[in-house]
């Protein structure tokens, strides 16, 4: 009983403070999108053109895509001389973007994101090859 009693004693103390609900420093969050086979909201906005990924680590991406009526996102991207293709699977699901951009120096990059109440886009991007290396990004356009 005395064990049981210093566990939920401990579990709150933690849950009050907070502990228990900060991330790891570099861990890269959640997808904002829900889990597979969950059903898809329509799109909340419309991502197509060409707009503007300003990323925390100096890098801007410039990304030219089109969305069909279901919120399928296809296109292109380009940062300085490197290019990239957007992966089958991009998707606008309600107001969370997820896109995985294919660059052509071999590297893969998860952009994620969410559109705030000031209708601008900002989210994390992914190394695929290596997860460590995230940045979080944030568009000057508004949808």
């Amino acid at each position: 009983m005395r064990t049981k009693l210093a566990t939920a004693g401990l579990a709150l103390a933690l849950a009050v403070s907070g502990l228990a609900l900060a991330p790891a420093a570099q861990a890269a969050p959640a997808a904002p999108l829900a889990a597979p086979g969950a059903k898809a909201l329509a799109p909340g906005f419309y991502a197509g053109g060409t707009w503007q990924i300003h990323q925390s680590n100096g890098y801007t991406v410039t990304v030219n895509l089109t969305q069909d009526s279901s919120g399928r996102l296809y296109g292109s991207g380009s940062s300085g001389s490197t290019a990239g293709t957007i992966e089958y699977g991009a998707v606008v699901d309600g107001n969370a973007i997820s896109f995985i951009l294919r660059w052509s120096n071999g590297s893969r990059g998860r952009y994620t994101g969410n559109l705030g109440l000031d209708r601008r886009l900002s989210g994390i991007s992914v190394d695929l090859s290596r997860p460590t290396n995230w940045a979080s990004w944030v568009t000057t356009r508004t949808f």
